[in-house]
């Protein structure tokens, strides 16, 4: 058993990590306030109290033997302490080559109505969530489509391959494309609206909040501690770069990566699904995957399945939660109300009996890293408030 000698909110973060679970849910584990583990996001360094120190000893105390040697692991590693003996060379910076999936939400309202029905229905994806597909026609992608949802929003994806000497020329390049990906999502986006709909006003462009990365590694040299640091620096580039300057992103100077790799590196709120034949970490900002190709493994398909529904409904609760930010009452059609909202977050969080267990701890850990389930129940209070 790992004892904690000071609990601080990073230790108390890493373990809500390991268990995978959202803020609520660890709140309501520890049987304390959800304000208390954002308070301790918003200042990692808080020392927490002697009765908290003594729930978190419990809380770590039930863990499983794979959670608490998950968090044996990734503690040393925050401390910059050693993590225990590898067999072999010390893991390093390496070639490698990815298939990277631009996500791109915005929520348009009734202007998705036209775009909506001159789209091609496909399948519901795993909220349940009406949409069709219309294409993305991006000039030097090797993919791109524009998922168009009833509820009013549109997701665009662009799916690009890169191969690159360093996870930092990876991490360089995602954020200098994000600034030309948002300036062609906007555009395609108002070529649509202007070809199916009514004008937009002139010099006015939708404009995607943000840009999600999912990312599958492919080629490349890693294994065992390698590889689920290669992995946790591909989800959460930003450690490798200086983004004081969006356009103009680079590298935070030599040496930064391998040192990433030598420590063993890891996220204290990223979500690791590995499942026998697949590796997958989850973060805030990103996803990263590497399946072994057998039939066990999942697919980047289901992956990107989940998250076209995940950050559709973002998209859609954000909407509501500016709304009442703005000091408006929340007003959706009836058909995308509450009970709209209930019903997509109990098809998000329920097992289903054909899911399998590594399908399962992606989507836990999918959901719980975007935080996706709290916003949606706060926007469904705040609808049914409104809108009873």
């Amino acid at each position: 058993m790992i004892a904690v000698d000071r609990w601080t909110g990073k230790e108390a973060l890493l373990l809500r990590s390991v268990r995978r679970q959202s803020v609520r849910d660890f709140a309501q584990t520890l049987g304390i306030s959800p304000r208390t583990v954002s308070h301790w996001k918003e200042d990692t360094a808080r020392v927490c109290r002697p009765a908290t120190a003594q729930i978190l000893d419990a809380a770590l105390a039930q863990c499983t033997a794979d959670e608490q040697e998950a968090f044996r692991i990734r503690l040393a590693a925050l401390r910059g302490e050693p993590v225990g003996a590898t067999s072999g060379a010390a893991p390093r910076p390496a070639p490698c080559s990815v298939v990277s999936n631009k996500v791109l939400p915005m929520y348009l309202g009734t202007r998705c109505g036209p775009l909506y029905e001159a789209g091609t229905p496909v399948l519901a994806g795993p909220a349940g969530l009406e949409r069709r597909v219309l294409p993305g026609r991006h000039p030097s992608a090797h993919a791109s489509t524009v998922h168009v949802y009833a509820c009013g929003v549109a997701v665009l994806h662009l799916e690009e391959h890169q191969q690159v000497h360093s996870l930092t020329e990876l991490a360089v390049w995602r954020y200098r494309s994000y600034l030309t990906t948002r300036d062609w999502a906007g555009q395609r986006l108002a070529r649509l609206l202007e070809q199916h709909g009514p004008a937009e006003p002139a010099g006015i462009l939708p404009d995607p909040e943000y840009v999600l990365s999912v990312y599958e590694l492919r080629e490349h040299a890693w294994s065992g501690p390698g590889l689920a640091t290669a992995l946790q620096l591909l989800t959460t580039p930003s450690v490798l770069v200086n983004r004081q300057d969006p356009a103009n992103v680079v590298p935070l100077g030599e040496g930064v990566e391998e040192a990433k790799f030598r420590d063993g590196w890891t996220h204290p709120e990223a979500l690791a699904f590995d499942g026998g034949a697949s590796h997958g970490v989850a973060g805030w900002s990103g996803i990263s995957y590497h399946p072994q190709l057998n039939e066990r493994a999942l697919t980047m398909g289901q992956i990107l399945a989940l998250e076209l529904d995940v950050q559709a409904l973002w998209a859609l609760s954000s909407h509501i939660l500016h709304m009442i930010e703005d000091g408006q009452d929340p007003v959706m059609p009836m058909k995308y109300g509450w009970r709209f909202l209930r019903g997509a977050y109990v098809r998000l969080t329920t097992a289903r009996p054909t899911e399998s267990a590594q399908h399962r701890v992606m989507r836990e850990a999918i959901l719980a890293t975007s935080e996706l389930p709290d916003r949606l129940r706060a926007a469904q209070e705040a609808l049914r408030d409104s809108n009873p």
